[in-house]
């Protein structure tokens, strides 16, 4: 019999410190996304099945936790991703003509980890932008990205850029079934030549010849001029190039110390995203911090098609990355029935201060703040002393 205090396989309690540090995190970057006009929503953790597996939500299938609803007796589902929620919100409730900038934060749950390491309840953060199909706003949710990260403490921040139109650009005309063709995209993400190859058996040899191109254009911003000479110059593959290169140009000039990366190969979320892709990177960490870009037909199945940009990340993980913050400091009192000096300790919590009562038969020891004050009564009043 497994003992009763054992949590299952990925699961686990977030203890004082860590869980002070992720509040503080959480209340900052919120903060941050409002100062570039964004809006806080809070979706359900629980949702019927179709929707949250509609349309692009489709991919969540095999990460979301089912169950029947009792009182109606239809398919439930327990959120995998906020993103589809928050389009169904845009779409359906908010149903607004211009630009709506949106911001959540919230347990998210997976059936399966996506590590070894990884918990299965992230808390996911995360900013979409509705209504403008133009780069300004991918510029935006970029530019948000990044200073979050900054203000969260983070050093030698790599971006790393994509386009999902690239591929679909080199196939053209050319239809694979969806299985063969999310096989090939896993293929070219791994850099495995011969998984491209064997995938891509029934196309052209010229496009196989462009797929396998893409293998080896990633590196620095160098290879966008290298994608132009040897990707073909049909539409999508020259829109996808110019709208990096844009993106480029203005990042450079307000992040300099940012280290800007392209990999035209690598795409996480395939038949997610409908152009550029993004993801940071940070010192200290193995996987992106982040990932984002544009999904244009995410809220197409509530009724709208709207433009769309954005990104997500999951706090837990963020909060392994940044140094540890000092502890709050506090006062340290003791418990007693005197008026004055009950009146005290309120007037201080009042005031802001956090105050750490002695109880009776106890030594103060908390490992969650730093008393480096303590009340103590002189001359007949309740006053503070330096520790």
């Amino acid at each position: 019999m497994a003992s009763a205090w054992l949590l299952p396989e990925h699961i686990a309690d977030v203890l004082p410190s860590q869980a002070r540090r992720i509040e503080e995190l959480r209340r900052e970057l919120l903060d941050m996304a409002r100062t570039y006009g964004c809006e806080l929503v809070m979706p359900p953790m629980l949702e019927h099945l179709d929707s949250l597996l509609s349309g692009t939500g489709q991919a969540l299938d095999l990460k979301t936790f089912k169950l029947v609803d009792q009182l109606s007796g239809r398919s439930l589902g327990l959120r995998a991703d906020t993103t589809p929620q928050v389009a169904r919100i845009d779409a359906h409730l908010l149903n607004r003509a211009g630009v709506t900038r949106l911001c959540y934060c919230g347990p998210v749950l997976h059936t399966r980890a996506e590590g070894l390491t990884a918990t299965r309840e992230p808390l996911q953060f995360g900013v979409e932008i509705y209504g403008h199909a133009g780069l300004e706003a991918d510029l935006e949710a970029q530019e948000l990205a990044i200073d979050a990260m900054q203000r969260a403490g983070l050093t030698r921040l790599v971006l790393d850029l994509g386009d999902a139109r690239l591929v679909r650009g080199v196939l053209g005309d050319h239809a694979l079934s969806e299985d063969r063709l999310n096989a090939l995209v896993a293929a070219m993400a791994a850099k495995d030549a011969a998984g491209v190859a064997a995938f891509s058996n029934e196309l052209p040899d010229d496009v196989v010849a462009a797929l396998q191109t893409l293998l080896r254009l990633y590196g620095g911003v160098e290879v966008l001029a290298d994608a132009r000479r040897a990707l073909p110059a049909n539409a999508l593959v020259t829109a996808a190039l110019d709208d990096l290169d844009w993106l480029i140009h203005h990042l450079r000039a307000s992040y300099p110390d940012v280290r800007i990366g392209v990999d035209l190969a690598d795409l996480p979320g395939f038949g997610y995203y409908s152009g550029v892709r993004f993801a940071l990177y940070a010192e200290g960490g193995t996987d992106a911090v982040l990932r984002g870009g544009r999904y244009d037909e995410v809220g197409a199945v509530f009724g709208r098609r709207r433009p769309a940009v954005g990104f997500s990340l999951d706090l837990k993980t963020l909060v392994g990355l940044i140094p540890a913050t000092s502890l709050r400091a506090a006062v340290r009192a003791p418990w007693g029935e005197d008026p004055d000096l009950r009146a005290a300790v309120r007037r201080l919590r009042e005031q802001g201060e956090t105050v750490v009562c002695v109880l009776p038969g106890h030594d103060q020891e908390n490992d969650e703040f730093e008393c480096d004050r303590e009340l103590v009564q002189a001359g007949g009043q309740w006053v503070l002393r330096s520790l």
